[in-house]
Order: C-alpha cells, then structure tokens, then sequence
C-alpha cells in the first residue's frame, strides 16, 4: 500500500474547483448542536463570494439555524482517479432582503442552479424562500495524490 502526499491547493486551484462545482454541504451550529444539509451555489471568483436560495418550511431545523446571520462553514469536494480534492469556506451567511436585490444579485443568483436537493411535500405558499450571501472569512484546499500503488 503506497503512502498518501497531501498538499495545499493554490487560491487558482480553489477557485477553479468552487466555479467548476454548484453543490456542496453547509454546515450550521447552535451551541453545541451541528447541522448540516446538501446546498446548490452560484461562486463569484473574483469576489470571492458564493450566492445561494435556500428554501425552509414554518417550522423547520434549517429555518432555526439560519435566523439571523450565522457563521457556516461550506464543504465541496471531487474525486477523480487517484486525486481527491477538497475545499473548506468559512464565514458569515447574509440573508440578502427581497428590497435590496441589485442587478448584479440577479445576475449572481442566476448562476446558482436551481437547488438539486429542493423536493417539498409543502403548498408552495408554506415556504420561505430566501437569497443569502457567503462572504469567505477563509478559504482552504487541499488536495490529496494517492501513490501510484495502490
């Protein structure tokens, strides 16, 4: 068995993995309890921002974690052959208010595919759908090159 060699990746490297992928995990917590859910995103590269619709019913876990604006952390990954590579964001979350969406919000979120993991039993009237912001605090990748024997 042939031994692993992990590296840091570069910021073009990161970014070229965040704007070549739209999903992801983000992860929430309160107080001592984590939440995390499978997310679609929109990545900005040169701003170095990420643009999501995450939509939450009444009385949802997601909708409690999200009040206010929480500090996330968001996890994309790809494996290809003997390569894994992954990415670490850490930051704020920003609900973005339906009366200050600019032009370049729409052209941002328009970016953001639809959200894959969206499947509701809900009345559409029920949900809340909200646009948010991930601002980076930090931004981290690694990649990991598994020896050639394995």
């Amino acid at each position: 068995m042939g031994l692993e060699q992990e590296t840091e990746m570069t910021r073009e490297e990161t970014d070229a993995l965040l704007s070549r992928h739209e999903t992801g995990v983000l992860s929430l917590a309160s107080d001592d309890d984590p939440y995390a859910i499978p997310i679609s995103y929109g990545y900005d590269a040169d701003e170095r921002q990420f643009y999501m619709r995450l939509v939450s019913t009444p009385d949802s876990k997601k909708r409690e974690f999200l009040s206010g604006s929480p500090t996330v952390r968001l996890v994309v990954y790809e494996e290809a052959g003997r390569t894994y590579r992954s990415v670490v964001v850490s930051g704020v979350l920003d609900p973005i208010a339906r009366d200050e969406i600019t032009p370049e919000h729409v052209e941002q979120y328009g970016d953001a595919k639809r959200p894959l993991f969206e499947i509701w039993g809900d009345a559409r009237k029920d949900l809340d759908i909200q646009l948010y912001v991930l601002r980076p605090e930090t931004i981290s990748g690694r990649r990991i090159e598994l020896d050639r024997d394995q």
